[in-house]
C-alpha cells in the first residue's frame, strides 16, 4: 500500500510503497477515509520532536474497519470509526482512575503496538506507527481500543478532527480547565486546536472570548468559533491589550494552542490573580518558557498542561459527535482545504503559511 514515511527526523515525508501485516489479537485493520494536517506531525519533520524512525506519521484520522483481529468484540467489518492516538489498555492506574488519556501502557510502547512490535514494514525494514495510528497511509492496523464507532453517514473529515484537534481544544476548555459561565477567556494561537478551545469556551458559557494570533486572516476566521475580541501581537503587546479588554485584570482562563515558549509566556501573563493558564500546544524540545515563581505563588495562579483535552476518548468522542449532530459544535466551518496523500508536503507548506481551517487528506489513491 501507499504511505508517507518519515525516514529521518528533520526530513520531509516520502511517499513509498510499504507492507502492512494483518491485525493481531485485539487489533483491527482500517481503510483510511481522512487524515488531518496537524502541527504535531510537523515537529518531527523539523526535528523539533522525537520519534523512532522510520515511521509513518498521522494521528488525526478516521476510516472504515475492513478486518478484525482475534478477540475483537466491539467492532464489526464496515464500521466507520474515529481513530484515537492514545488507545488505552483499560488496566493501568491511569485508566482505572478515569485518566485514559495518560494510559501507562500506551506511553511505554510509544510508536509500536501494545506488544512492542510493528505491523508496518518495507521488506525487512520495520516501520513505526505514530500514536499507534499512522494514518498518513491508505490503511492502518490499530488497537481495538483506539477505534470509536460513529454513525454510518458521519463525514470522514469531521470524524478525523474529533480524533485530535476538536477533543484537544474543546476538551481542554471543558474537561481540563472547566471554564465557567460568565468567565473571560483568551486563546493564544488560532489553528485547529485553538479554534476548538474557542468553541469549548463558548459551549461552557464564557462571555468575553479573546482570540490571539499573528495572522489577521486567522483572527477573522476565529470569529466563527466564538471569539468576541481579537488581538494581533504584531500590532503591540498582546498581554497589555488583553488586560485592556478585561478592565486591567487579565482573563479568568487562558489557553496556549500553538506550542512555543513565547506563546506559553503570553498565555501565562494574560491571566488575572487566581486565574488558570492551560497549555494545549506541544512546544519544540528545548524551547522552554520562563515563568516567574513569585508571581505564580503571590497571585495564586494556576499553570497546567492538558494532554488530549484530558478526555477519555472512548467516552468523550461520543460527546463530540453528539454536540456536532445537535448543532452545538461547528466542525463544518473547521474543514479546510482537501489534499491527496501524494501532495502531503503541500499541505504542510499551507499550514506554515497560516491558511485558515484544518487541512485534511481525503484522496489516498
Amino acid at each position: 500500500m501507499k504511505a508517507a514515511v518519515l525516514w529521518e527526523l528533520g526530513q520531509p515525508l516520502s511517499i513509498e510503497e510499504v507492507e502492512l501485516d494483518p491485525p493481531k489479537a485485539g487489533e483491527v485493520r482500517v481503510k483510511i477515509g481522512a487524515a488531518g494536517i496537524c502541527r504535531s506531525d510537523h515537529h518531527y519533520m523539523k526535528k523539533e520532536g522525537s520519534i523512532a524512525t522510520p515511521a509513518v506519521l498521522g494521528h488525526e484520522g478516521s476510516g472504515t474497519v475492513i478486518e478484525l483481529g482475534e478477540g475483537v468484540t466491539t467492532l464489526n467489518v464496515g464500521d466507520r470509526v474515529i481513530l484515537s492516538f492514545v488507545p488505552n489498555c483499560g488496566r493501568c492506574k491511569y485508566c482505572l482512575t478515569n485518566r485514559a488519556n495518560l494510559c501507562a501502557a500506551h506511553a511505554a510502547t510509544g510508536a509500536t503496538m501494545f506488544d512492542g512490535t510493528t505491523r508496518l514494514h518495507q521488506g525487512d525494514t520495520r516501520i513505526n506507527h505514530m500514536g499507534k495510528v499512522a494514518c498518513f497511509a491508505q490503511e492502518a492496523v490499530v488497537p481495538e481500543s483506539g477505534c470509536v464507532k460513529v454513525p454510518d453517514n458521519f463525514p470522514f473529515p469531521q470524524a478525523a478532527y474529533i480524533g485530535c484537534c476538536v477533543t484537544t481544544g474543546v476538551g481542554g476548555a471543558i474537561f481540563n480547565a472547566g471554564v465557567h459561565p460568565g468567565s473571560t477567556v483568551a486563546v493564544v494561537g488560532c489553528g485547529g486546536v485553538g479554534l476548538n478551545a474557542l468553541q469549548g469556551a463558548r459551549l461552557n458559557g464564557a462571555t468575553r472570548i479573546i482570540a490571539v494570533d499573528i495572522d489577521d486572516g486567522r483572527l477573522e476566521f476565529a470569529g466563527r468559533f466564538g471569539a468576541t475580541h481579537f488581538v494581533n501581537p504584531t500590532h503591540g503587546d498582546p498581554v497589555a491589550r488583553i488586560k485592556e479588554l478585561t478592565d486591567g485584570a487579565g482573563v479568568d482562563y487562558a489557553f496556549e494552542a500553538f506550542g512555543a515558549s513565547e506563546t506559553i509566556e503570553t498565555c501565562y501573563h494574560s491571566i488575572r490573580r487566581g486565574g488558570t493558564a492551560t497549555i494545549l500546544g506541544l512546544a519544540p524540545i528545548g524551547d522552554d518558557p520562563v515563568i516567574p515563581g513569585i508571581d505564580l505563588v503571590r497571585n495564586q495562579k494556576t499553570l497546567k498542561g492538558s494532554y488530549y483535552g484530558s478526555a477519555r476518548p472512548r467516552v468523550d468522542f461520543d460527546t463530540m459527535v453528539d454536540l456536532y449532530l445537535n448543532g452545538k459544535l461547528d466542525l463544518d466551518s473547521l474543514e479546510g482545504k482537501h489534499y491527496s496523500l501524494d501532495n502531503i508536503m503541500d499541505a504542510y507548506a499551507d499550514l506554515e503559511k497560516g491558511v485558515p481551517g484544518r487541512g485534511v487528506i481525503t484522496d489516498f489513491s
